[in-house]
């Protein structure tokens, strides 16, 4: 039997949440100290679909990731970069999965979210072709989590793997995870093995804060 004297009460707060529209709960100071608590045990996040609402870390534990649907046959090398999933189609896939009401939220994140591919094409330079600049590798992923500020629509974080460029700030490869707002944590890696080691670690621990990824070695920005 639990010896803190608040246990049964946040709890009980704990299920509110899970068994209310939006997870909202009364404002009076006894159910606030409860969130607080709450909140500071990384049990309950910010709730993505309402401004004054919170939702369980308990409730996301069965909801769907999003990533690249051929990513394990890349890992094994059947499949190179250049065939997997687009970053399109697995926000599609996300979209698809929402409630009606919540798509036309979702749908205004698209641009942020999977951004703009770039194509590198062939130049001429008089009458000889010179080769096509290498294009850099930017999977998406979507998992259920918070951060600083509450996730996209349905309570999701969003991410990718990224080759940088030569020169870039982070290393030759990154894992970035993003909330809503500006929230960005980052895992660099000298591999592309390494970084897509780290994506399943984070598939793996989902759903989360951002806060708690410093436990795999990600640092918030």
């Amino acid at each position: 039997m639990s010896q803190d004297p608040n246990a049964q009460f946040d709890q009980t707060v704990l299920e509110m949440i899970e068994h209310s529209a939006g997870g909202v709960v009364p404002g009076t100071p006894s159910y606030q100290d409860a969130l607080k608590r709450l909140y500071a045990a990384q049990k309950v996040y910010a709730n993505a679909d309402r401004k004054d609402g919170h939702v369980t870390a308990r409730s996301l534990g069965s909801a769907k990731h999003f990533f690249a649907s051929n990513l394990d046959a890349f890992m094994s090398g059947a499949i190179g970069a250049e065939a997997l999933e687009g970053n399109t189609a697995i926000f599609d896939r996300y979209l698809a999965s929402l409630p009606q009401a919540s798509r036309p939220k979702a749908e205004s994140f698209r641009q942020k979210v999977v951004g703009r591919p770039v194509h590198h094409r062939a130049k001429h330079l008089g009458t000889e072709k010179l080769p096509a600049a290498h294009d850099l590798l930017h999977s998406l992923f979507l998992i259920p989590g918070a951060g600083p500020h509450p996730g996209l629509p349905g309570n999701y974080l969003y991410g990718s793997v990224v080759e940088a460029a030569p020169g870039a700030a982070h290393g030759p490869w990154s894992v970035h995870v993003h909330d809503s707002d500006d929230g960005d944590a980052v895992f660099d890696s000298p591999t592309v093995q390494g970084a897509f080691a780290k994506l399943q670690e984070v598939l793996d621990s989902a759903p989360f804060n951002m806060n708690e990824l410093g436990g795999l070695d990600f640092k918030m920005l």
